[in-house]
């Protein structure tokens, strides 16, 4: 016997989330269940409105297409990965839960965002143990407070790491007057800038002139976009829901880590759920590194499975919409 759901969320955000062009309100999506042979799964599909291409219409139809198949076996043709990417990533995430090949071992250490003041994360990082890293969000504001928060940072942790990630908000002339502002002596401790520039090629022209590692965030997503060694590159990072199926994400990392690159597992804002999952897959993929997953509070309610330690509400299964579900006998 095969069954799958299929069911609806809608988490408040915080107040004041941006994605891009719009404020976003709410976190919305689906969770996938599969059973089979007294076996099941779970996975979360949530496309990121602004960054998505898919809309959650055009996700749910997909899903729902491809569950009717599996649930009578008709699918064989037809594997997640050819799938719109949060369909691909939810649905593989389920079936890689039914079949036991998602580890339960997870990684649930985050590196702790800065988007704002610095000292509240310089608190945090003080109370970490082991290895120290930050992200810091840059472009949002003049180059020369972003120089300047990186510099405070780094100084008021001497051991920290940093990543700066500024989809691609920079010209090439303002990022090279962020880097004028970070002191000479810190520019080795910052582990990268996520795309600094409108350009691949201005990102690259960059770190070869400034000494400043880059990694590829939105690229990796682009159809052409091919794992290589370049001069300035250290990091590719993989947001699973925008980038597709765990067995892709798999591949990205093994030419990202045969090449020498750290890959760096990053959330795409999904709900507790998808980053429990997240954490799982982290430290399947990437023990060594750290993984990008410090959004859990960007949202008011978590989702069924729950980050350790939080104490934020959580929304429970009965309260969720059943939107499909099927069962038939193979």
């Amino acid at each position: 016997m095969r069954k799958a759901t299929l069911y609806q969320f809608s988490l408040p955000m915080e107040a004041g989330i941006i994605l891009r062009y719009q404020r976003l309100k709410t976190r919305d999506g689906f969770l996938v269940h599969v059973q089979e042979n007294g076996r099941e799964g779970w996975g979360e599909i949530s496309p990121l409105p602004e960054w998505s291409h898919e809309t959650p219409e055009q996700a749910k139809t997909a899903a729902v297409a491809w569950l009717q198949r599996w649930c009578l076996n008709q699918n064989l043709d037809l594997q997640p990965e050819d799938l719109l990417p949060s369909v691909a990533f939810g649905l593989s995430c389920a079936l890689a839960e039914l079949r036991g090949e998602l580890p339960e071992e997870a990684d649930y250490r985050k590196v702790p965002l800065c988007t704002g003041d610095p000292d509240e994360v310089i608190l945090r990082l003080e109370k970490m143990n082991g290895q120290k890293v930050a992200k810091v969000k840059v472009g949002l504001y003049e180059a020369v407070r972003d120089g300047m928060v990186v510099n405070v940072m780094l100084e008021a942790v001497p051991d920290l790491r940093l990543r700066l990630d500024a989809n691609r908000s920079w010209t090439r002339l303002k990022a090279e007057g962020f880097a004028k502002y970070v002191n000479p002596d810190y520019r080795r401790r910052i582990a990268f800038i996520e795309e600094p520039c409108q350009t691949r090629e201005a990102s690259l022209a960059f770190a070869r002139e400034t000494g400043i590692a880059i990694a590829w965030d939105e690229s990796v997503r682009e159809t052409n976009f091919i794992v290589e060694a370049q001069e300035g590159v250290s990091a590719i990072i993989i947001k699973p829901t925008l980038v597709g199926s765990i067995a892709r994400c798999r591949q990205l990392i093994s030419e990202a880590h045969r090449l020498g690159l750290e890959a760096v597992i990053s959330s795409g804002l999904e709900t507790s759920f998808g980053l429990t999952q997240l954490a799982r897959i982290a430290h399947w993929l990437t023990p060594d590194t750290l993984p990008g997953l410090d959004t859990l509070d960007l949202i008011q309610s978590q989702l069924i499975r729950c980050w350790p330690g939080s104490v934020i509400p959580c929304v429970t299964l009965d309260k969720l919409e059943t939107v499909w579900s099927h069962g038939c006998r193979k």
